[in-house]
């Protein structure tokens, strides 16, 4: 089984990196134990340029990064695999609305990257941003990129958020019919996105029958992975789509804490106000501090859709895990900052003692973890297994905070 993560962005969109490119992705992916990551922003043309003299054929509709350009300090072991993948923001009028959708396409190649850019260019400006934003209906986008490549794959990006998804609360539709009409049933998968996990989004029927994938979304390296899916396949491109479109392989997703994600509950981040969808109706959807509308968040829109109760599980359902960022589970173990020397050095010391993130986070002996940094970190690891966590919740564009262990706890366990 491997990990991938599908939707990421390079240093030629907007408000990312400048480490997003081919030598830093290949890096972190090795870092963290991802075997297979998007190159995200096909449509640009310098982007592709890169991907066209970095990338080497490693299996069908895969690549690899040439060996030779590896970066010096990159870990041993096998090379991630890159699939061709891009995110189109469509702003469009449909029924009397302004819609805001974000889609995710993979690619069976960087030729059938060349023809669909080729087309969209037609439709609009795709060399200033990375991920361009086109007049363009999503139906009308999917049409497109199934004539200009059958064996491609659009998935519907992070579904809920407020102002740029399918079922966004200002902009977005109540259903995948409505979004792509007569060309639906060609959609396979949905993005779930950081502030919803898997139990939210079974409580809506709207969305049966389809992969419910996660992403990072990463505008840094360093992000890559903290949403991702667990593949149990071949890493070639036509297995990967099998999966997503069949669930056969698909072996789930690994999974913020959706409390975590920046728009989960609903409030006003400049007015400090953060609110549960029930204080928010009680309210009548205005801020109790400015009067102006609130954002609606993650958790609003899914009671608005759900027709299910919490805690409803389908048959069928794939299982997932929810985990947080090692540097962040040192620093919640330990009570200092992520970004912060010591969290760094310990984070260092943990991958060069016991190597990818994903193992340490997922599967490395207590006794191990414990034996480079120390018990308070080994103990915030076990709980994050345990699902263990105190979380706040985030709104209105502010990420979500977790806390695994009190200062009293701490000074209980330190030696």
């Amino acid at each position: 089984m491997y990990i991938a993560d599908l939707h990421i962005h390079s240093r030629f969109s907007r408000a990312t990196s400048r480490d997003c490119d081919l030598l830093h992705l290949d890096w972190w992916a090795r870092r963290k134990g991802i075997g297979l990551v998007g190159t995200g922003d096909f449509t640009h043309p310098a982007w592709r340029a890169e991907l066209r003299e970095l990338l080497v054929p490693a299996g069908e509709g895969v690549y690899a990064l040439r060996e030779e350009r590896r970066l010096p300090e990159a870990p041993a072991g096998e090379a991630p695999r890159f699939a061709v993948t891009g995110e189109i923001s469509s702003i469009y009028k449909r029924d009397g609305r302004t819609r805001r959708v974000h889609n995710l396409i993979l690619l069976p190649s960087l030729e059938a990257a060349d023809a669909l850019a080729a087309r969209l260019e037609r439709v609009g400006n795709i060399r200033s941003d990375g991920r361009p934003i086109l007049g363009l209906d999503s139906r009308d986008l999917l049409e497109m990129t199934l004539e200009a490549c059958p064996e491609a794959e659009l998935i519907p990006a992070h579904i809920w958020t407020p102002h740029f998804s399918m079922f966004g609360a200002f902009t977005g539709f109540s259903t995948l019919e409505e979004c792509f009409g007569d060309l639906a049933s060609h959609v396979r998968a949905v993005e779930t996105g950081l502030s919803s996990d898997p139990p939210m989004n079974w409580r809506v029927p709207a969305l049966d029958g389809l992969t419910l994938v996660s992403n990072s979304d990463a505008h840094s390296p360093a992000k890559l992975g903290r949403e991702a899916n667990l593949l149990d396949t071949e890493r070639t491109y036509p297995a990967l789509v099998r999966a997503i479109r069949t669930g056969e392989g698909f072996g789930g997703t690994i999974e913020f804490f959706p409390e975590e994600g920046k728009y989960h509950l609903d409030g006003h981040r400049s007015c400090g106000v953060c609110l549960t969808p029930e204080e928010t109706e009680a309210r009548g959807g205005v801020c109790p501090v400015c009067g102006k509308k609130l954002t609606v968040g993650v958790e609003h829109r899914v009671e608005e859709l759900a027709e299910r109760p919490a805690g409803f599980r389908p048959p069928d359902a794939k299982p997932f895990e929810s985990l947080v960022p090692l540097p962040e589970v040192i620093a919640a173990s330990l009570g200092i900052s992520p970004a912060g020397k010591k969290t760094a050095a310990l984070y260092e010391a943990l991958l060069e003692a016991l190597g990818p993130e994903f193992h340490i986070l997922r599967s490395a002996s207590a006794e191990d973890i414990a034996r480079v940094a120390g018990p308070l970190a080994a103990e915030g690891v076990s709980r994050l297994r345990r699902g263990q966590v105190t979380l706040r919740a985030g709104f209105d564009g502010a990420y979500g905070t977790v806390s695994l262990l009190t200062p009293r706890e701490r000074e209980a366990l330190s030696p």
